[in-house]
């Protein structure tokens, strides 16, 4: 089962501490948080977090988290935890606990466990507080055991392999569906769109993942330029936009297509060391026959000082990369 929307929060709260051992619970759940929050929104995911700052005692910070999750519009909830035992140097493992989702926990265990960690499977209970007063279904991760070593270590080593692991499955398909973390095109660069472009794209042409006017306001002109019907000939020059071969299929461009709606590209110009972020507009250009990488507006060229045929490095989503 794939999800819209989730919820996730960090088990207890900022004074109301959790296990602390080689690691501290409470940052490590606001770190797995966090960073799992962002890897399902890279898959079209929407997410809300949570993290109690506030209550003074357990009780106000169990009620604090569960009312915060029945007060949103969402179809699953989870809780970050870390388990705690005694010290140790061996590895204990990895378990996840529900009420009603069995099958969710068992996969969801199975994930973080990948990364090399004792699977310990979906573990069944009626007495956690947060799986009994959330109303939509739910469940509670234990990544690992504070106090073993080895936990940790694995843990260390493998953060952002969890946070991937667990997306992976909470976003559905696996990982040969999901747009990949980053992608990244190196080459030869052009112009495109706008009313000018009568030789790139004809005065029908549309554009590979933007459908109206409306899914990116900020790109076009106010009107139709005159003997044209398509978006790509209403783009406005003025607007960095960049086009790329995104590396999508029939089968995930629905979910690349919400990414590449709400994240920006950055296109850096060796040649003169400038960058500059752009709105990801439309698939292509056909390196194999053009030769190039990208296009991007001709106000994009302008700002980068390049020209036709200078090279860019495209990455996306955008990072402070250059």
């Amino acid at each position: 089962m794939t999800y819209s929307t989730i919820v996730i929060s960090s088990g207890h709260g900022l004074k109301v501490r959790g296990a602390s051992g080689i690691i501290d619970e409470v940052e490590e759940a606001r770190r797995v948080t966090e960073t799992l929050a962002d890897a399902l929104r890279f898959r079209g995911v929407d997410v809300i977090t949570f993290h109690d700052d506030k209550s003074t005692s357990q009780s106000q910070n169990l009620w604090t988290i569960t009312d915060f999750h029945n007060a949103q519009d969402r179809d699953l909830d989870i809780s970050v935890h870390f388990n705690a035992f005694e010290q140790r140097s061996q590895p204990v493992g990895t378990e996840v606990w529900y009420v009603t989702q069995a099958d969710l926990a068992k996969h969801l265990s199975a994930a973080m466990a990948s990364v090399g960690f004792i699977d310990r499977g979906a573990k069944y209970s009626n007495g956690l507080h947060f799986l009994n007063q959330t109303v939509m279904p739910s469940v509670l991760l234990e990544v690992c055991f504070v106090d073993s070593q080895a936990d940790c270590d694995i843990y260390i080593d493998n953060f952002e392999a969890i946070c991937e692991a667990l997306a992976d499955e909470l976003a559905g398909g696996g990982a040969e569906q999901r747009a990949p973390k980053q992608f990244i095109a190196e080459g030869m660069v052009s112009w495109f769109g706008g009313p000018d472009d009568k030789t790139g794209v004809s005065p029908s042409e549309g554009l590979a993942f933007i459908y109206t006017t409306e899914d990116q306001p900020t790109l076009f002109l106010s009107y139709q330029p005159e003997g044209t019907t398509g978006l790509a000939r209403r783009l406005n020059p003025e607007q960095p936009y960049v086009a790329c071969r995104w590396p999508y299929t029939s089968e995930t461009k629905a979910q690349w297509r919400e990414v590449l709606l709400h994240e920006m590209a950055l296109v850096y110009a060796p040649k003169t060391g400038k960058s500059i972020k752009c709105f990801p507009a439309d698939w292509g250009p056909h390196e194999e026959k053009t030769g190039r990488a990208a296009d991007i507006s001709p106000s994009a060229m302008e700002y980068l000082e390049i020209s036709t045929d200078d090279d860019v490095i495209v990455t996306f989503p955008c990072t402070n990369r250059y």
